[in-house]
C-alpha cells in the first residue's frame, strides 16, 4: 500500500485541539495494525521553540534524536506510543532558513527564489521525507495555526499541490472547528464552520471529514446542516463533545467512527479489528480514583501550566494507575524566595521541582528542595530541580556555604559548570549568551544512557543497572566536588558510561529523595506510566498515609 496523507487544520479559533485530534487518530489507525507517523507545521520564524519563552509558547518537547519542538509532539507520543524526530516538527523559520542556505549556496543556480514555488517545494519535501524515511501506512500531518492566519498559506497551498501530486485517492483533508454553544439562547451556531470551510474552499482545499468542538452533543439536524452546507457526507461530521479528560477522546473517537470514515475514505484495507482494550481499561481506571495526593509544583514559569505539560502528563499516569487524583499546588519559586518555604509547602504529600533555565527563581528551588530534606517530604527533582538540590544539600549539609551553579552569574564554588569552558570565563555568562552566542554553548539534549548504582534507590525504581533517558541541559556536575558532597551522604546513582557525567542523585536517608539531571516525563505514555513517576507517587501516598496515622 501506498503511503496515505491525512492533512488536519484548523477553523474558527485556535487552541481548540487539532494535536490531540491528530494525535487520537494517530493512535485509532495503529489499533488498526497500520503505522502511523505524526508531525506538525507551525507557521511561526523562530526555528524551533528552544529559545521561545514557556510562558509564552509552553513546554519544549525534547525527542529522541534532542530536537527541540512542540508540546503537540509530546500528544503524538503519548498517544500512539512512536518515538518521533526532528523531522516531526518543522517551522517557518527551518523552512526559510533552508532555501536561503541554499540560494546561499548557489543550490538555485541563479534562478529568483520565490515562495511559489521554492518554499512550497521546501515544505513538501518534509511531508516527502517522512514517507520515505519511515515507510508508514499512514502520515498525519498537523498545520499549525487557524485557517484565514496569513502565516499559514504557504502550508496550505503546499498540502493543495500535494493531493494533485499524489492522487486525492491518497489524501484526505481533516478541518477541526468549533461549534459554539450560546447558553442564554440554548443553541449552536454553524456559521462560523461554514464560513471556516468556505475560506479552504477559496484555497482550493474541499475538507473530506469535519471534527466539530463543541461543549454539549450535537443533534442529528445539526450534523445534517453542517453537512448539507459543507460539503461533506454526513458520517463525515464527526461531533467532537469536551470531555473530562483527554485520554477518553481516542474511545469518543471511534465510537464516532471516525476511524472507519478514514479507512473507507482512503481505501485502506483494516489488516485487524481494532484493540482498544488498553485504552478502555485506562479509562476505566480514570473513573475509578478514590484518592487525592496533593503535591507543590515548584516552579519558574507556573503562570502557564502548559510551561510543565509533560511532567503534569506523567504524574497524571501515574495517578490513573494507582488511582489516585493528582491535586497540584502551582507555587512560584520566587515567591518561596519572599515569603519562604513554610507558607506554600507545608502540608504538602510530596514536592517537586521541574527544570528550567537562567538564575531567577533558583534561591526559591532551593529553599524547597531543602525543606524536602529537613521535612522529610518526598522530593524529586528535574534537570534545573535536581542541579538546585545538589547546591542546597551543599550548603546545608556539606558546609559549602559559597556553593551554586555558574548559571546563577554570581563568584561561587561551581558545583554546577559548562564543561567545554574554562571555570574563570564561566560567572557572568548569562542565559541570553552575553559573551557567548546561545548555539555555541555545550549541551546534552536527547537519549544517552545513564549507569544505575548499586543498591540504589533508582536501580530498584528502574530494575535495570543502565537506563536511557532524555536529556535537555547544559551545565553539568563539577566532579572536583563529588567525593565531599559523597563524604556527605549524597549517593551519586546515575552516571554516564564513562563515570565523568552525573545524571542522578539521592539521599538513602530519606523517605524518597531524587534528583535526575535528564527529563524522565518525556518517555512516560499513559498506558505505561513511568516508573520513576510511579515511584514518587507512591511515596507520595505513603507520606499521605503517615500524616493521617499521627
Amino acid at each position: 500500500m501506498s503511503t496515505k496523507y491525512i492533512f488536519v487544520t484548523g477553523g474558527v479559533v485556535s487552541g481548540i485541539g487539532k494535536g490531540i485530534t491528530a494525535a487520537s487518530l494517530g493512535c485509532l489507525l495503529k489499533a488498526r495494525g497500520l503505522t502511523v507517523r505524526n508531525q506538525k507545521f507551525d507557521p511561526y520564524i523562530n526555528i524551533d521553540p528552544g529559545m521561545m519563552s514557556p510562558i509564552q509558547h509552553g513546554e519544549v518537547f525534547i525527542t529522541e534524536d534532542g530536537a527541540e519542538t512542540d508540546l503537540d509532539i509530546g500528544h503524538y507520543e503519548r498517544f500512539t506510543d512512536v518515538s518521533l524526530d526532528i523531522e516531526s516538527d518543522i517551522t517557518s523559520g527551518m523552512v526559510y532558513r533552508n532555501v536561503i542556505n541554499r540560494e546561499r549556496c548557489g543550490g538555485y543556480m541563479g534562478t529568483t527564489v520565490q515562495v511559489v514555488p521554492h518554499i512550497i517545494n521546501e515544505i513538501k519535501s518534509h511531508v516527502f521525507h517522512v514517507a520515505r524515511h519511515d515507510r508508514p501506512d499512514v502520515v498525519i500531518i498537523e498545520i499549525g495555526g487557524t485557517v484565514g492566519d496569513m502565516e499559514s498559506l504557504p502550508f496550505l497551498e503546499a498540502i493543495r499541490q500535494i493531493a494533485y501530486q499524489v492522487g486525492h485517492e491518497n489524501v484526505l483533508f481533516m478541518h477541526v472547528t468549533l461549534i459554539p454553544y450560546l447558553r442564554m439562547a440554548g443553541e449552536v451556531k454553524t456559521k462560523p464552520t461554514q464560513h471556516s470551510v468556505q475560506k479552504l474552499l477559496s484555497l482550493g482545499i474541499q475538507p473530506d471529514v469535519l471534527i466539530c468542538r463543541s461543549e454539549v452533543p450535537l443533534d442529528q439536524s445539526v450534523r445534517q446542516k453542517i453537512a448539507l452546507y459543507c460539503n461533506v457526507n454526513l458520517d463525515c461530521v464527526i461531533p467532537n463533545v469536551d470531555v473530562d479528560t483527554v485520554y477518553r477522546l481516542p474511545l469518543m473517537l471511534e465510537e464516532a467512527g471516525l476511524a472507519d470514515v478514514v479507512c473507507r475514505k482512503l481505501g485502506i484495507a483494516q489488516f485487524v479489528e481494532p484493540d482498544l482494550r488498553r485504552w478502555q481499561q485506562l479509562v476505566s481506571r480514570f473513573k475509578a480514583v478514590n484518592q487525592t495526593v496533593n503535591i507543590a509544583l515548584v516552579g519558574k514559569y507556573v503562570s502557564l501550566h502548559d510551561a510543565y505539560l509533560s511532567v503534569v502528563e506523567a504524574l497524571t499516569h501515574a495517578g490513573i494507575d494507582l488511582g489516585t487524583d493528582i491535586n497540584i499546588d502551582w507555587v512560584s519559586a520566587e515567591d518561596i524566595e519572599d515569603d519562604g518555604p513554610e507558607p506554600h509547602l507545608a502540608g504538602k504529600d510530596a514536592i517537586l521541582v521541574p527544570g528550567g533555565f537562567g538564575p531567577r527563581g533558583m534561591a526559591g528551588m532551593m529553599q524547597a528542595a531543602e525543606y524536602a530534606q529537613s521535612n522529610m517530604i518526598p522530593f524529586l527533582g528535574i534537570g534545573l530541580g535536581m542541579q538546585m538540590a545538589v547546591v542546597a544539600f551543599a550548603r546545608s549539609s556539606a558546609d559549602l556555604a559559597d556553593a551554586h551553579s555558574t548559571e546563577a552569574e554570581v563568584t561561587c564554588r561551581p558545583l554546577f559548570i559548562l564543561p567545554e569552558l574554562p571555570i574563570s570565563e564561566q560567572n557572568g555568562v548569562s542565559e541570553e549568551g552575553i559573551g557567548l552566542k546561545p548555539e555555541e554553548k555545550p549541551m546534552r539534549r536527547g537519549a544517552c544512557d545513564s549507569v544505575l548504582a548499586q543498591d540504589s534507590l533508582l536501580r530498584q525504581i528502574y530494575q535495570a543497572d543502565q537506563i536511557s533517558e532524555r536529556h535537555h541541559h547544559r551545565w553539568e556536575f563539577n566532579p572536583a566536588y563529588r567525593e565531599v558532597l559523597a563524604e556527605k551522604g549524597l549517593v551519586f546513582s546515575g552516571v554516564s558510561d564513562d563515570q565523568s557525567l552525573v545524571d542522578a542523585v539521592e539521599l538513602s536517608d530519606h523517605p524518597f529523595f531524587v534528583g535526575v539531571i535528564y527529563h524522565p516525563e518525556f518517555r512516560s505514555r499513559p498506558i505505561r506510566p513511568h516508573p520513576l513517576f510511579h515511584a514518587y507517587l507512591r511515596a507520595a501516598l505513603q507520606q499521605q498515609k503517615s500524616g493521617q496515622q499521627s
